[in-house]
């Protein structure tokens, strides 16, 4: 088994964990970035830290972006929301995360599976434009554009 396909494995079963936390039927791209986030990759804690993005600073993102959406349609949010229910099912793959997966394999220098370093899923996270994500890393002050170029950097490194 490839170190990618142990990698892999490992994110996208965090990726459920935090799915089920969310009551969410599906992994989204939010939950793979908070899985990336809480796995110890040196390569990616580093550039994930230098943004001030660890998991708990990714989930009080994704929370503000969750009340500023809510507020966008008029909806106040002036108390606690009640927890998510914990659903009993096993999430599926939602859209965003497949696009994430995606876009991060098609970054890969190559299309050798050999090739493709954990640091290529965060790229495909961050290559998205609209979503989740893109909203919560904005509400958080990060430069999105900042953050993969860092990314690609990174992949650049390891390729030398």
């Amino acid at each position: 088994m490839a170190v990618i396909d142990t990698y892999l494995h490992a994110i996208i079963t965090r990726a459920e964990h935090e799915a089920r936390e969310d009551g969410s039927t599906t992994i989204e791209a939010q939950h793979l970035l908070l899985a990336i986030a809480g796995e110890p990759e040196p390569a990616i804690r580093q550039v994930l830290d230098q943004a001030g993005l660890d998991r708990l600073a990714i989930r009080d993102a994704l929370e503000r972006e969750f009340e500023h959406s809510l507020s966008m349609v008029g909806v106040r949010t002036a108390y606690d929301l009640p927890p998510p229910s914990r659903l009993p099912t096993h999430p599926t793959m939602g859209t965003s995360a497949k696009l994430a997966l995606e876009r991060g394999f098609a970054t890969a220098a190559t299309s050798r599976k050999k090739d493709l370093r954990p640091a290529h899923l965060l790229l495909g996270i961050l290559s998205a434009r609209v979503g989740t994500v893109p909203r919560a890393l904005a509400l958080a002050g990060v430069d999105q554009d900042a953050l993969t170029t860092r990314v690609r950097r990174t992949l650049a490194e390891e390729s030398a």
